[in-house]
């Protein structure tokens, strides 16, 4: 997807505040001569809008980051440390490999498993 950059340009007073409840940086251009229609709403990273007021309000998302701590890698698999406490497990075989190989899912589910309990154990992968 091409991306468009439109340009206007405007006589304006710039606030940036940042909201202690969420977080999230808040920027608002105050324009001299506000018109509405001048600026259409659009996402990027965060949100911008022009208020009826002639106000232009932008609101940054702050991006999700993993909670997860990763403590062993293998060939398939990844074991991780969540932040509340728990032990994710994720295994991830693609459709081809299953389809050359039938029982690869079994046999390497299995195999990783059993050396992901190893490891929680104390002993080494």
């Amino acid at each position: 997807m091409k991306k468009t950059i439109k340009t206007t340009t405007l006589s304006a007073q710039v606030a940036i505040s940042k909201v202690v409840e969420t977080g999230l940086n808040h920027v608002q251009v105050l324009p001299d001569n506000p018109c509405v229609g001048q600026v259409e709403p659009f996402r990027g990273l965060g949100y911008g809008q022009l208020l009826s007021t002639g106000m232009f309000e932008f609101t940054r998302h702050r991006i999700p980051r993993s909670q997860a701590k990763t403590e062993l890698r293998l060939p398939h698999s990844t074991l991780s440390r969540c932040k509340d406490c728990t032990l994710r497990f994720t295994f991830i075989v693609h459709e081809e490999q299953i389809a050359e190989d039938p029982d690869c899912f079994t046999r390497w589910l299995e195999t990783e498993a059993q050396q992901a309990c190893h490891f929680l154990k104390g002993g080494e992968a």
